[in-house]
This record gives structure tokens, sequence and C-alpha cells, in this order.
């Protein structure tokens, strides 16, 4: 009898657009890249993000998610942000 082969789930090559949804950052999977779709909050948090790099269109992948931090990879910088800002970001 010839041992199974485990098939492993292939990693995703685009980012994750999740049609017609949009859900909080804290909620994303570690690894899967997302586009981000809303930016909430008052306009000077949103510029804060901003100038940080999140922007609508942009993509971000959690790294992961310590604390209360999330720890994120945009724009190829590696940025931790508190969950209450990450609640912010729609992807």
């Amino acid at each position: 009898m010839r041992p199974r082969s485990i098939r492993r789930p292939e990693k995703r090559k685009e980012p994750r657009r999740n049609e017609g949804k949009m859900m909080p950052l804290t909620l994303a999977e570690a690894g899967e890249e997302n586009i981000i779709k809303k930016i909430g909050g008052k306009q000077e948090v949103k510029s804060h993000l901003e100038t940080l790099g999140f922007v609508v269109g942009g993509t971000v992948t959690v790294v992961n998610a310590i604390g209360g931090n999330v720890i994120v990879n945009v724009k190829e910088s590696r940025i931790a942000v508190s969950r209450e800002m990450a609640q912010k970001i729609m992807i």
C-alpha cells in the first residue's frame, strides 16, 4: 500500500478581493494578501493611516497578531498597529 500524499493548499498569488464583502483587518488570516477597500474613522485617523501606507486599493498582509496589536506588511514595510486602528481598516 502506497503512502497517501498530503495535499497542501496552494498559496494565493493574487490579493484576496472578498467580492462584495468587507471585513476589518483584525479578521484577516495571517500570510494572506488583502486589498484595502475602506478606511474608517475621523479624518485625523485616516490621514495618519495614509501616512503609514494604508491607502484604499493598496495591499496589506497580516504577519501576526500579538497582545492586541496587529503586525502587517504594507508597501514593503512591516508595521504594528493597535487593534483599534486595525478595526478601522476594511479589507
